[in-house]
């Protein structure tokens, strides 16, 4: 084909995907000299820069030991909680797990309406990590949601009546979710998906918030050649970065699953966009490349949809190192010269400073150990990949940062005052490998493909005797190895110069688990929970620890602060979840008193806030009902390894998590376990049907293997009573998709 047909064939693409779509119109008026947040909190990050900064200073050093609760409210579920509110003329929104929303009175917590949107629990099984929703977005009268189904809705602010829903999804086959927020640039809304680990094909879209009409579609990564041009001419130069053997059957991944923020200096929207999919590179696309536009930051023209520059943080991604996570606008002095800027801890390990104007990068440093690149070259804005330690293609490696990541969706705080990024940091590895064949598997619809197997190098010293003999010798004669029996990892608070990425002061964590976001204001102070169930206030120019505040209850969100009447409050949405979820830490709230999901408002003078009761100790496992008469070794081993292909990320099979442990199920649940499991009988309470995936012999594999399983446990913990011993042992925390 010449060159000119190609050109004239990728023109007709696009103008067929922008057929019947009607452009963003003038570019609005913001007034980005005012930083950080006021008496409103206009969306989840505070700002126009989503800093997480708040200008106000009624609360301080001198009083904020004075804090105590202003009101609390019961958000009525006990999944994840990972939004932070938004506060518009007195008026507080928010939303819950799937995509609830709920609208409050910002000074006394009374409800004003609550919206529950209609959700396909059939998405729970395209879920990696819960049920989590990180916000929405306020404008024009209008609140904005988007649903796990992967559904977006503007609802009136005034009684939460949906004005409008569209179907984001392109491809109903595919694994797609949201867990994001919406972003508002003028008169659209953004919003992109999840599910790059599965078989999905990343991207983003632009709606008119009037009325829902698309305006213009973005895909983060190229589509199969063979079915014809790509959208666009950037989707052409990506795709020379792309194997010709590359399983496009798959996907590919980079979906945009949570950072999308609204320049409006340059009147752009930039995308962090996700990992690869399948995980290796070797699968996905074998002969390598650096698969544009995966773990990138894209801007994209609010108008039009059209590229404007990318920067790639993890080129040649095998380790689900996304560029997904929460970035920050700013304007800093580099080089004597004002200059705007992103600042962005993605995944990878590195701190990065990202000129807005032109995409290149200005800084990179290292703020953990990293395997997979031992540095960066500005002036190419390429890292130095170091495949000898991250390449397990032929063996395993074990590979830093863990695909949990350096820095996660937990927003960090940026103070211009004091030039200070404050976030959590994790410096923790994971063994990676690709297990006995599934080195070119095919495409599982709607399932995980992600086809590595993960440990986490918290859990690699014990985990590592349950591994076949020549793995565990592999392991033991890797380099990291030695620094993983120094230090498995390390997690922390910690105060980053925002301009070098040098450390001024760090507060540890109680367990790599904790990594909650932040919140920073003008009076000097740092906001931050955990998983233990306490707001903690640090001084932010040393990290002094000036309050806390038992809540009893788990936190991951950030917390945010607004004014109403004269009065400064601080709220924080509690709950814990999220990738991992069903693992709960022993030091967690939400081990300890269980995970009913609250808001909790506080102000200078206010109570105690109410802290649950601890749950009562367990009771020995159920015996289970007799065995099949027919069960075999082989079909319980057949059992174990369907269950942890299809059941056990969210079945953690652990006491006290999130969903049931289905070694104490009832009489009752095993009586009905087809009727679940094939039938959908419990579908409307979150547990899908698997009838097209499971065949009646498998389904009858998989609970003989629960039965022994519960046999076992019953036993053990029969003993364990008798000897007056606790029960809660838990197993080993090796999921990783966070």
């Amino acid at each position: 084909m010449s060159g000119g047909m190609r050109r004239l064939l990728i023109a007709a693409a696009a103008a067929l995907a922008l057929a019947g779509c009607s452009k963003g119109t003038d570019k609005p008026d913001i007034d980005t000299s005012v930083y950080g947040a006021g008496d409103d909190w206009d969306n989840p990050g505070g700002d126009w820069a989503e800093s997480h900064f708040s200008r106000l200073t009624d609360i301080n050093a001198q009083n904020v030991g004075t804090l105590g609760l202003a009101w609390e409210y019961d958000l009525g579920t006990q999944r994840v909680q990972e939004a932070t509110p938004v506060v518009i003329d007195g008026v507080m929104y928010t939303s819950g797990n799937l995509g609830r929303v709920y609208a409050l009175n910002a000074a006394t917590g009374a409800q004003l309406w609550t919206f529950e949107p209609d959700v396909d629990m059939q998405a729970n099984r395209a879920a990696c990590c819960d049920q989590g929703n990180r916000g929405v977005a306020v404008h024009d009268g209008k609140v904005f949601v988007g649903a796990l189904d992967g559904w977006l809705y503007a609802l009136d602010a005034k009684t939460g009546a949906v004005a409008w829903k569209v179907d984001t999804i392109t491809d109903r086959t595919r694994g797609y979710t949201i867990t994001g927020a919406p972003e508002v640039a003028g008169d659209l809304v953004i919003i992109g998906n999840a599910g790059a680990e599965y078989d999905t094909r990343g991207y983003v879209t632009a709606y008119h918030a009037g009325d829902g009409k698309q305006a213009w579609r973005f895909f983060t990564i190229p589509h199969d050649p063979a079915k014809g041009p790509q959208e666009s001419p950037e989707l052409e130069a990506a795709l020379k970065t792309w194997s010709k053997d590359t399983r496009w059957d798959i996907g590919g991944g980079g979906t945009a699953w949570d950072a999308i923020t609204y320049d409006p200096v340059f009147d752009q929207v930039i995308v962090g966009t996700g990992n690869g999919g399948p995980y290796p590179i070797s699968t996905r696309s074998p002969g390598g490349g650096d698969n544009l536009y995966l773990n990138s930051l894209v801007a994209l023209d609010r108008k039009s949809g059209e590229m404007k520059w990318y920067f790639q943080e993890t080129p040649q991604d095998s380790w689900d190192l996304t560029a997904t996570q929460p970035m920050i606008l700013a304007d800093m002095d580099i080089g004597g010269k004002q200059r705007p800027v992103i600042l962005h801890a993605p995944k990878n390990g590195f701190y990065f400073v990202v000129d807005r104007e032109s995409g290149k990068p200005l800084l990179a440093e290292q703020m953990v150990r990293t395997s997979w690149a031992d540095g960066w070259d500005l002036s190419t804005g390429k890292p130095h990949l170091t495949p000898e330690y991250s390449d397990y293609t032929n063996g395993p490696k074990i590979v830093f940062p863990a695909s949990s990541g350096a820095r996660n969706w937990h927003p960090a705080a940026y103070d211009p005052t004091r030039n200070l990024y404050f976030a959590s940091f994790v410096d923790m590895g994971n063994l990676m490998f690709i297990p006995p064949g599934q080195q070119n598997p095919p495409r599982k619809e709607k399932a995980l493909n992600a086809d590595a197997a993960l440990i986490f190098t918290s859990d690699l010293q014990p985990a590592l005797a349950t591994l076949p003999p020549p793995l565990q010798q592999a392991v033991k004669a890797l380099p990291q190895w030695q620094q993983v029996k120094e230090m498995p990892f390390s997690s922390q608070l910690r105060a980053v110069d925002a301009r070098t990425g040098k450390v001024k002061w760090t507060v540890e964590h109680d367990g790599w688990q904790d990594r909650a976001g932040v919140l920073a204001t003008a009076s000097g102070l740092v906001f931050h929970g955990d998983l233990a169930g306490r707001l903690r206030v640090f001084d932010a120019d040393t990290g002094k620890l000036l309050k806390t505040v038992e809540t009893g209850s788990s936190i991951l969100a950030a917390p945010m602060t607004y004014r109403v009447d004269g009065v400064q409050y601080v709220a924080v949405q509690t709950g814990w979840g999220g990738g991992g979820w069903g693992f709960v830490p022993g030091y967690a709230a939400a081990y300890a008193k269980g995970n009913a999901n609250r808001l909790l408002v506080f102000k200078l003078g206010g109570g105690a806030v109410p802290v649950p009761d601890d749950l009562p100790p367990l009771e020995p496992a159920p015996a289970p009902p007799a065995q099949f008469p027919d069960a075999t070794p082989q079909m319980i081993a057949t059992g174990s390894a369907l269950f942890t292909e299809n059941c056990s990320l969210c079945h953690s099979n652990q006491p006290r998590a999130p969903l049931p442990d289905l070694r104490r199920m009832s009489e009752g649940t095993h009586a009905a376990f087809d009727r679940i499991v094939l039938e959908g009988l419990f579908l409307p309470n979150g547990m899908p049907r698997w009838d097209d995936i499971l065949s009646p012999d498998q389904a009858k594999a998989i609970h003989a293997f629960l039965i022994a399983e519960q046999e076992k446990l019953h036993e053990r913990e029969v003993a364990l009573k008798r000897q007056g011993k606790p029960l809660d042992s838990r197993s080993l925390t090796i999921l990783s998709n966070f």
